[in-house]
């Protein structure tokens, strides 16, 4: 089967040369994706704003930014450099790893190995913050110690993954909304992002404890049962993974020193399977990563309420209501710790 055309963007030029003009250079990663270069992540004083705004621009449209770093990166610049995007300021709702430098609560420490940060998180598709009603905006991932045999992150463009649904799923999959089973809280899974203006689909695999469906024609609604969950979970996670042949999504390897920010809403992202292998195996892997606070609520359509007590009885009836952890189990046997 032929691949398909990619529909991300190229760069902007008056973008680029924004950013030029500032003495830095931005250049796309293939097939998503932009590496940036000669803008210091350490400097306290952040670019101007119409540099910031470029970026942020790109960042929406290509999904996520590379920053090149030649030596290590300070925990408090990295912080400082996350605040660049978005909300403009940290949302922190993660642990503090015993590793973590000077036990800052804003760096979530990730590992391989226990004893140096919070081993097998994200091994699903999803988005962090889902459980918020206004999602993180951006997150930032610092490779510390990149594993001598590898273990990125998979990143893969929500509204290509969109684009690539065939039409009748796209209608139907724009009238549905999921509830996180952590929170309660209710976002569509089909969104506009707020900067490109494009549609994205979103769902996190690992965190959904209903779907809920407004009815084609009729004022009402009513709950995905399991099979319809496990169908909706199945087809969100093989569109995603299907952009790893069809050129919209990528398993980005991290290189030492690497700084990634991600725009939150545009793309989603999982740890590669090599990421949480043993140390013996793969080599040691830490990672630091931050949370930005969002800039508006990810609110589902159809006069839905924000928020609905997962814990509490199923409002409609009939249908899954699981509230609490990892929620409904779309698959037997995969892991699916956040």
């Amino acid at each position: 089967m032929k691949p398909r055309q990619s529909t991300l963007p190229p760069l902007d030029p008056s973008r680029v040369a924004t950013i030029e003009a500032f003495g830095g250079t931005i250049t796309p990663l293939d097939p998503l994706g932009a590496q940036v270069q000669g803008i210091d992540l350490s400097s306290r004083d952040a670019p101007p704003p119409e540099v910031l705004e470029a970026l942020e621009h790109e960042m929406a449209n290509r999904g996520f930014l590379v920053f090149k770093n030649e030596k290590p990166l300070d925990a408090d610049d990295f912080l400082r450099a996350s605040c660049w995007w978005g909300g403009r300021e940290l949302h922190s709702t993660h642990g503090v790893h015993p590793a973590t430098p000077g036990g800052n609560q804003h760096i979530f420490r990730l590992s391989n190995d226990q004893r140096h940060g919070i081993p097998g998180v994200g091994p699903q598709w999803h988005n962090d913050g889902s459980f918020n009603a206004d999602t993180f905006s951006h997150s930032g991932y610092h490779i510390i110690r990149p594993a001598e045999k590898g273990g990125g992150t998979y990143f893969a463009h929500q509204g290509a993954a969109h684009d690539a649904l065939p039409e009748d799923r796209k209608e139907y999959w724009s009238r549905l909304s999921s509830v996180n089973s952590a929170s309660g809280v209710v976002h569509p899974v089909v969104h506009e992002h707020p900067i490109s203006g494009r549609k994205c689909i979103w769902l996190h695999l690992g965190m959904t404890g209903a779907v809920i469906e407004k009815l084609p024609d009729e004022d009402a609604f009513r709950l995905l049962n399991a099979d319809e969950i496990k169908r909706l979970c199945h087809e969100y996670n093989d569109i995603l993974n299907a952009g790893l042949e069809d050129g919209y999504a990528t398993a980005y390897e991290y290189q030492e020193n690497d700084c990634v920010f991600i725009d939150n809403l545009a793309v989603a992202h999982r740890a590669a399977p090599e990421a949480h292998l043993p140390v013996e195996e793969q080599g040691l892997r830490i990672m630091h990563r931050s949370t930005v606070r969002g800039v508006q609520d990810l609110a589902p359509g159809f006069g839905l309420p924000q928020h609905v007590d997962i814990q509490g009885p199923n409002p409609l009836g009939e249908g899954v209501w699981k509230g609490g952890g990892i929620g409904f189990r779309w698959e037997d046997g995969i892991p699916m710790q956040n």
